[in-house]
């Protein structure tokens, strides 16, 4: 009894000795400035959100989180650094959709999605919008549809670069109501905008909170919204249903993930952290008004969801026509 009573005993030692670090670990988390990839250029929604939780981050943990825009190789090159950073919890990334659709997108990846990031956490929706140039006739999504019918790749759509959601969004729109535009990608959705407004795009489907003011300024022209409902920011604009055209609902979706192999305490951590700064009302206040709706998860349910969305974007890219690259 005696003999295995010290047996056991040791064994728990042992084990205990084992967590203790990883535990302590988790405690003394962070000691240093976290960073915070961006993946995407200054502008767009992935800056506006990452920068605003990533202040609220830097006073939650009592260390700075630093938001770095590493834009390039449409935004996989942020979450490549991030795949490659040290597995410490030191660098995390803030991933669109991306993360579910370079597998298909891309032949040829620099890292592998499900392999080399561990997600933390999903951290909201944004709905997109449908906008078009002022010189467009159109004044509805099915008078698009129709004038782009009549003149077939004559009207060209931008997006913020090939396989970005702003893409596929406008893809989905060509594969379901087969028509044919010309895509003129660019280096984030910020850029495009940029490029209607100066008139050198017909279409561009991107995120509701970064064309907002351009809409209410009269400089582009909202057509439908590619959510369930309409936007509390932009209430006389129909949802894509409304408009006439069925199953087509689009969000852009943000999660945070880090290195794969990165303690699970810490990442529990992180996602307990990035919980509560979702929670405190000035953070959720600043981003209902801006259209973007919080979500806050666990690291398995944010798993199971990348792994539920890169079957269906697949389906998208596959249908689309999109070669991988």
């Amino acid at each position: 009894m005696n003999v295995l009573h010290h047996g056991l005993l040791g064994a728990l030692s042992i084990v205990l000795a084992i967590g203790a670090p990883a535990t302590a670990q988790a405690q003394a988390y962070p000691t240093k400035q976290v960073r915070f990839i961006l993946p995407f250029p200054p502008g767009g929604p992935t800056d506006m959100l990452g920068r605003a939780l990533a202040q609220k981050l830097s006073e939650l943990m009592a260390h700075p989180v630093v938001a770095d825009n590493r834009p390039g190789a449409g935004g996989n090159l942020g979450l490549e650094l991030a795949s490659k950073a040290p597995a410490d919890g030191y660098t995390v990334v803030l991933s669109s959709p991306l993360v579910s659709i370079s597998p298909s997108l891309y032949s040829k990846l620099n890292y592998d999605p499900a392999r080399d990031l561990a997600p933390v956490s999903l951290v909201a929706f944004i709905q997109n919008v449908i906008i078009v140039h002022p010189s467009v006739p159109a004044k509805t999504l099915r008078e698009l549809i129709d004038i782009s019918r009549r003149n077939p790749g004559k009207l060209n759509f931008g997006s913020g670069g090939v396989g970005t959601t702003s893409h596929l969004a406008a893809a989905l729109l060509l594969s379901l109501a087969k028509l044919n535009m010309v895509h003129i990608p660019y280096k984030g959705t910020g850029l495009a905008l940029t490029a209607m407004v100066g008139g050198e795009i017909d279409m561009l489907v991107m995120a509701v909170p970064a064309a907002a003011a351009q809409i209410q300024a009269g400089k582009v022209r909202p057509l439908a919204v590619l959510a369930s409902k309409r936007q509390a920011v932009l209430p006389n604009v129909p949802t894509a249903k409304e408009a006439g055209v069925d199953n087509y609902e689009v969000p852009i979706w943000y999660g945070i993930l880090t290195a794969s192999g990165t303690p699970r305490d810490i990442v529990n951590r992180l996602n307990i952290e990035i919980g509560r700064a979702l929670a405190s009302a000035d953070l959720r206040e600043r981003f209902t008004t801006a259209g973007i709706e919080p979500h806050a998860d666990t690291p398995e349910q944010f798993a199971a969801f990348i792994k539920s969305e890169t079957v269906r974007y697949a389906q998208v890219i596959k249908d689309a026509g999109i070669k991988p690259q």
